[in-house]
This record gives structure tokens, sequence and C-alpha cells, in this order.
């Protein structure tokens, strides 16, 4: 509840609940998700709007052994009923498993430490042409500065290759927890440009969200974008009378 209280404080319009599984510390199942509506009877509106916060369910599986990704292979019923679906790989065959035969939205990359493996540029290019992105904890950057250098390090190679296709994670604690403007600032240090920094907490993580329906559903989502006008436009669309007045 405290950190719904600080989301939406913000300026944050979308939350996921994240349940993550770790196949290495002990033997899970995959159990079905808790409905927002039972933990938060009245959720809280969004700063400068009248909407109310959504929030979401995610499934995050922490995979060290090629095993593990036989449940995501599988039709699991509870599965399904997750909105966002990610995946944190431990070794460069489970990151290729992930980018390239995976169903999942999400890929997560551990840069807290030194990567025991580099950033491949086909598997990335198939899943970005997969429509999966990939998510980034700024949370160490903030704490301690030995792992700040380390997620500085590998965010700046996994940009090189990734086209800016990224998203922002946060750990479960409040005071951790920064806001968009925040995390684009941050993007910046990752060598994102200022478009790509603000996609990465806003557009991208619509996209993953999309992608999440679209997993789920037969065939597809189709939404709609309002398109800006351009200025050429706008000049074209003045009367010459009009136009010859202004220049005058």
């Amino acid at each position: 509840q405290n950190i719904l209280t600080v989301c939406f404080s913000v300026g944050y319009s979308a939350v996921a609940l994240n349940h993550v599984i770790d196949f290495k510390e002990k033997k899970q199942e995959i159990m079905k998700p808790v409905s927002p509506s039972e933990l938060f009877p009245s959720l809280p509106i969004v700063q400068g709007t009248s909407k109310r916060i959504k929030v979401l369910t995610r499934l995050t599986l922490v995979v060290s052994d090629p095993s593990h990704c036989n449940l995501l292979r599988s039709t699991s019923a509870n599965i399904r009923l997750y909105d966002i679906i990610a995946v944190f790989p431990k070794t460069e065959k489970l990151f290729h498993i992930a980018c390239t035969t995976l169903d999942v939205d999400l890929v997560c990359i551990n840069v807290t430490e030194k990567l025991p493996f580099y950033f491949r540029r086909p598997p990335v290019n198939m899943a970005i042409d997969r429509g999966i992105y990939f998510e980034l904890l700024y949370t160490p950057a903030i704490k301690d500065s030995t792992m700040r250098r380390y997620t500085i390090s590998n965010a700046i190679s996994l940009m090189q290759i990734c086209k800016g296709k990224v998203s922002s994670q946060s750990e479960n604690k409040p005071l951790e927890l920064r806001g968009p403007y925040d995390v684009a600032n941050l993007g910046l240090l990752f060598g994102l440009s200022e478009g790509e920094a603000k996609a990465a907490v806003s557009t991208n993580c619509r996209a993953a969200m999309l992608h999440g329906e679209t997993r789920k559903s037969a065939c597809g989502v189709v939404y709609t974008v309002k398109k800006p006008r351009k200025v050429e436009e706008e000049e074209t669309a003045v009367p010459a009378c009009k136009k010859a007045k202004t220049q005058v």
C-alpha cells in the first residue's frame, strides 16, 4: 500500500505487482495471481488526472538451467492469467533462448555486477523483432558507488546494441522509488537519447503491456494514437490572402 501511494504521488499511472520465482532456491510452483481488487479495494487517483491508477500482475522467472524454460513453453493456465511475463536468464545460453524462442514480454538484465557474457547482436535483434523489451533495475545505481559503476558500464554496452528498446524497474522499497522524469535522467547516463530515455518509462512500458495482451489473445491487439500535425500542413491550411497579410 505504501509503494502504491508513492507511485501515484510521483506521477505513475500504472504499476505491476511482481511475483518472482527463483527455481534455484527451492522448488516453486506458479500460483494464480492475486486480484488487485482484493489487495486494494479503492485505488488512488493519479496525480493531475481524474483516472485511477492501473494495477497489473507480473510474473518474473529466474532461470539458471535450460530445463526451467520448459515451464514457459507449456500452456499453463496460471501463466496466462498474468498481464506481463518476464524472464531473468543467468547464462549466455539462456539469454539466447529467452531472446529467440520464449514467449515472454520482458528480458531482465542484471547490471549490478560484471556480466558473465557479452551481449551479442543477433539474439538482441531477434528479440526486438519479436516485440520483446529489455529491463534494467536502476535502484542499485542509487544506493552504492560500486554497483553504480557496473550499472552504467553494463547499461551502455546493452544500449549500443538494443537501440533503446529498454524499460526500467525499481525494487520494492518506497524510498528507492524515483519519478518518471528522474528515471529518464538516469537513462541519459546509460547512453540513451532524450527521446529514448522518456520512452523507457512511458511508451516502452505500454508496448510491453500490449505485448502481454497480444500473448493472451488469439490474434492481436489494435490501439490508436493521435498523430500530431506537422507545421507544413498547418501552413498550407491557411488561405493565400491571409498568409500574404501575415507575411507583410
